[in-house]
């Protein structure tokens, strides 16, 4: 490490709040599906800043649109229209079929404004405010006061309570243990279509097929969290999508700005006509000319140049290398996923091989002590997958 990297991070801990345990290199740039670092190393990124960067690093066209906003207007506020928010929301109702659009700067303020727009809608059924919402274990939406209300982990949650009320949870992939949780108060049922932090668990087609049906039956709203797992990362442009059912609400962030920070969470037209009215929902940056700017350039670059399609290319031939390392080494025990978004499970903590792939320019992070996860940039190619299975077999065979 050079002193002016170790001034940096020596800097850095005297100034930031330490809710991180930073991995110790200082980035600087990027370019395609590569990081640098203020030394000028070159690092193979395979986290894409968790899910975000999918048209990966330093991509012209993108660049120049927010160059372009720039010189335009940056921000004008909610009380006035602005031609990128309404360009961006009609292309994002496009790809994902849903009817109304509420922009926010991410993805914990989208699950916010999904949990109250099930309670709104619950609350002008019957009057009441003592409705519940169903969330699965080991899932992950957030650290606000509601997302971390529904995040399926309690060690996240025992520091901060009381959470906010009436929260239950079940089992993901097990319909029974859904079902013994509801009853005539419940309004909602959240789950991410795939879990990524709780340990890169997809949801059957058999479980939300039964959750949405359950749902209908019972007038249940079912918001799917597709923050990380959205976006084209599993093949399609939703991971809901592959499945055959459609959600009420749904929440988006990540790779939806794919930098800019920027999320959304949208409805049905039922859900939209039937819970939030003005004065009920609001927030002074979401939406802005700036963020949705990037949003349409977003989806207009997705389509242009076929990245979901590169992802059912490339996400097979990721699998196969990654099975090769599972016969390879007996301490691998797994693989799982969807896509590009993809885990080794291992029979001990990964920490110590992460940091050695940094060593050796490749970038990873783990979900769970336990798994190392697979979240590179949508355009990546077989032969990055091939450079990133080298340094990782090599640092496993360290092992």
């Amino acid at each position: 490490m050079s002193e002016m990297m170790k001034s940096y991070i020596e800097e850095a801990e005297k100034a930031l709040l330490h809710t991180y345990n930073r991995y110790q290199i200082v980035l600087e740039k990027g370019d395609g599906v590569y990081l640098y670092d203020i030394d000028g190393k070159k690092y193979l990124d395979f986290v894409a800043g968790i899910a975000v960067f999918a048209l990966g690093y330093n991509n012209k066209e993108y660049n120049d649109t927010l160059k372009a906003q720039i010189d335009k207007v940056l921000h004008t506020s909610n009380y006035y229209y602005n031609v990128p928010a309404i360009e961006a929301a009609k292309k994002l109702k496009e790809v994902s079929k849903m009817d109304r659009v509420f922009f926010t700067n991410s993805g914990a303020e989208a699950v916010e404004g999904a949990l109250k727009a099930a309670r709104k809608y619950a609350f002008l059924k019957d009057g009441k405010t003592d409705h519940e919402i169903i969330a699965m274990n080991h899932s992950f939406h957030g650290r606000t006061f509601g997302a971390l209300s529904v995040t399926g982990n309690p060690h996240y949650r025992e520091a901060f309570e009381p959470m906010i009320g009436n929260i239950k949870f079940a089992d993901l992939n097990d319909f029974e243990s859904v079902l013994s949780q509801v009853n005539g108060k419940t309004c909602a049922i959240i789950l991410e279509t795939v879990q990524g932090e709780g340990g890169i668990y997809p949801a059957t087609e058999e479980f939300l097929t039964k959750i949405r049906e359950l749902c209908d039956e019972k007038d249940i709203l079912l918001i799917l969290d597709e923050i990380q797992c959205g976006m084209g990362r599993t093949g399609n442009m939703f991971a809901w999508q592959k499945y055959g059912i459609k959600p009420d609400i749904m929440t988006t962030a990540k790779a939806l700005g794919c930098g800019v920070p920027v999320g959304a969470f949208l409805m049905t037209e039922k859900v939209g006509a039937n819970s939030l009215v003005a004065g009920d929902h609001g927030t002074t940056y979401g939406g802005n000319p700036f963020a949705c700017a990037a949003v349409g350039k977003v989806l207009d670059l997705f389509k242009q140049d076929n990245i979901i399609e590169n992802v059912n290319e490339v996400a097979p031939y990721l699998e196969k290398r990654l099975d090769e390392l599972v016969e390879r080494y007996d301490f691998i025990q797994c693989r799982r996923g969807m896509g590009l978004m993809q885990g080794l499970v291992f029979d001990r903590p990964v920490a110590e091989v992460i940091n050695k792939a940094l060593e050796n320019g490749l970038i990873l992070i783990n979900a769970g002590s336990n798994i190392i996860r697979f979240v590179p940039p949508l355009v990546i190619t077989k032969e990055n997958v091939d450079d990133m299975i080298g340094i990782l077999d090599s640092c496993l065979r360290s092992l």
